[in-house]
This record gives structure tokens, C-alpha cells and sequence, in this order.
């Protein structure tokens, strides 16, 4: 494994992030593909075996259980002290005022929910999962600042917004002394790459790292065009967010896939790892050859004549994700 500092912090992640979106109690009406503690189990013990130590997860996956499913993890197959734990808030917990959003109230209200759950005292990143345009920045800076400050949160990301939002919520913390962010997970991958026309300069610009979601664009750039799974049949997020015919990428990446002689997954994600801007793409495994394919993606040195076959067919789209 890999390892790499989230933008211009101190912070050490591992190069392949493990996204917990998987693990979930289903009974909870989030996942139909969920995996339960004793379905992720394997998955747990081999990140720890590849040397992920970045876990990415949040309140509202698996509405809760999967930070319940994390924690216990943490507690039995590594230490809390080798694992950089990363969680989110903005999406709705209940109806109650402190229950969504990015007010003061329901930062430290989900802040004290997350780490119950998850049974630690901090998390390393604590991540606005989206932007919230009905609570002024100053307000959600503020708060994120003192949770900082309280020692439940070590540093802040942001997630899957507009370049012009981002912007508007570091400056705010600029002009206060306000903890900044470190990273942004957005979405990016062969499928979707409307990132590269504004963020990821932002990005650079403010030292900040992409943290990217759906990588292989959930799962259609991992398989040949038009392969089922359960999760492709029962994820609304996925159709909604890959509408489009994009069967020329997935052939483009089946192609030299099949030349080299290597899984699909590892094509794409080399693709994505080569942006200079990207420090750790979330991967969200389900089965046994998940991670190690993600882990042997570091060692794919793809050439120039291979990155103009990938990109090529790619042809313009709104972004989708927020």
C-alpha cells in the first residue's frame, strides 16, 4: 500500500480509501445490498491485511448502522489509533430540528450521534456530506470549528457540491481563523469527469485533496457492458447518477483490461489515481476481490497511447451527485 497527506495537512492516508456505504443493517431500509457484520468481516480483515487504514463512512448510511458496523470492526480487527476514521453529516437522521442540514444544532447534535455509534472519542475527518443552502456559511464554519476545537474532530472535508459553494465556505473560514478543509469527496471516474472543468483547479489552487466517490462509477466500469448484479438492479443512486449510454467507456477500459491482462477495476482506477489532485479514491466492496484489485491498481502505469483510448469517448454531461 500506498500512503499520501491530505492536502497540505499533516494527515497520512492510505492511497485506496475503504468506503463503508457496503455495511449496514438492511432491516433499516437503506441497502437491499448491504453487508451485516458477519458478511463484512472478511472485508474488514483484508483492509487491514492491504494496509487501508483510510475508512470513509457516515450517519446516514444504513441510517446509522453502518458506523455501528464500522466501530465494532475497529474494536476487533485493528486499534482506533491505526485507523484515520472518517464520517459525514448533512443527510436527514429524523425530522426533528438538529435531525439534517448543516445548522449549528445539528452539527453538534450528529457529531455526539456519530461517535456513540461509533465508539470512539474523535474522528479524524469530518466531512459536510453536502452543501446546505438554508444555513448560512458562517454558521456551519463556525460550528465545525468548535467540534474541532471540543477534540471530537481532528480535521474537516466537504463533499459533492459546486466549485463556487466550496469556495464560499473556505473563504469564510479564511476571514475567521476558522479550521479550513482538507479534502473534498466528489464524484469522479471515467463516467464522470465534469470535476476536472472547475473543482479539482480549486482544489489545487487551495491545497486541498479529492477524495473521490464511485470511481468505477458503481461497478459499470469494473464489468463488461451490461452485466447484472443485485446491486446494479436494486441501487436507485447508481441509475439516477449513470443515466447515459456509456458503453464505449466501459469497452474502451474492457479493452485494455483484456490486453494486459488484468481486472477492469484496476484500469479505471489507475485512470483516476493519476490525477495529481487525487489523494485516495473510496472504493465499496461486496466481495473478495474488491480491495486487492483496488490495492494492485497503484502498480498500473498507464501509457499515454492507453489514457487517449480511456478518454476519448467521454463526451459532455451535467455533473450529478449534488
Amino acid at each position: 500500500m500506498e500512503y499520501t497527506r491530505l492536502g497540505t495537512s499533516g494527515l497520512k492516508v492510505s492511497r485506496i480509501a475503504l468506503g463503508c456505504m457496503s455495511f449496514g443493517d438492511t432491516s433499516r431500509g437503506f441497502n437491499e445490498w448491504a453487508l451485516d457484520d458477519e458478511a463484512a468481516a472478511p472485508v474488514f480483515r483484508q483492509a487491514v491485511e492491504l494496509g487501508i487504514t483510510f475508512w470513509d463512512t457516515a450517519n446516514v448510511y444504513g441510517y446509522g448502522s453502518s458506523e455501528e458496523i464500522v466501530g465494532r470492526a475497529i474494536t476487533q480487527y485493528t486499534r482506533r489509533e491505526d485507523v484515520v476514521l472518517a464520517t459525514k453529516v448533512h443527510f436527514p437522521m429524523h425530522d426533528g430540528p438538529g435531525g439534517s442540514g448543516l445548522s449549528r444544532k445539528a452539527i453538534l447534535e450528529q457529531i455526539d450521534a456519530s461517535l456513540k455509534r461509533l465508539g470512539t472519542e474523535y474522528v479524524d475527518l469530518y466531512q459536510i456530506h453536502r452543501f446546505d443552502p438554508g444555513t448560512p456559511v458562517e454558521e456551519t464554519m463556525e460550528a465545525l470549528h468548535d467540534v474541532v476545537k471540543a477534540g471530537k474532530v481532528r480535521y474537516l472535508g466537504a463533499s459533492s457540491m459546486w466549485a463556487w459553494q466550496f469556495a464560499k465556505l473556505q473563504h469564510a473560514a479564511d476571514l475567521h481563523g476558522w479550521t479550513r478543509f482538507i479534502s473534498m469527496q466528489n464524484q469522479y471516474s471515467l463516467m464522470q469527469r465534469e470535476e476536472e472543468r472547475e473543482m479539482f483547479g480549486l482544489l489545487a489552487d487551495q491545497g486541498v485533496s479529492s477524495i473521490p466517490w464511485s470511481p468505477l462509477a458503481k461497478g459499470r466500469l469494473a464489468r463488461p457492458w451490461g452485466t447484472q448484479t443485485q446491486r446494479a438492479d436494486t441501487d436507485p443512486v447508481g441509475r439516477r447518477f449513470f443515466a447515459i449510454n456509456d458503453q464505449p467507456i466501459a469497452d474502451a477500459v474492457q479493452r485494455i483490461a483484456e490486453t494486459r491482462g488484468i481486472p477492469m477495476a484496476q484500469v479505471a482506477l489507475a485512470w483516476v489515481l493519476r490525477n495529481p489532485v487525487v489523494a485516495a479514491p473510496i472504493v465499496g466492496p461486496t466481495k473478495s476481490h474488491h480491495l486487492p484489485d483496488a490495492a494492485a491498481a497503484l502498480d498500473v502505469d498507464l501509457s499515454p497511447e492507453e489514457i487517449a483510448a480511456l478518454e476519448e469517448p467521454y463526451t459532455l454531461r451535467p455533473p450529478t451527485g449534488f
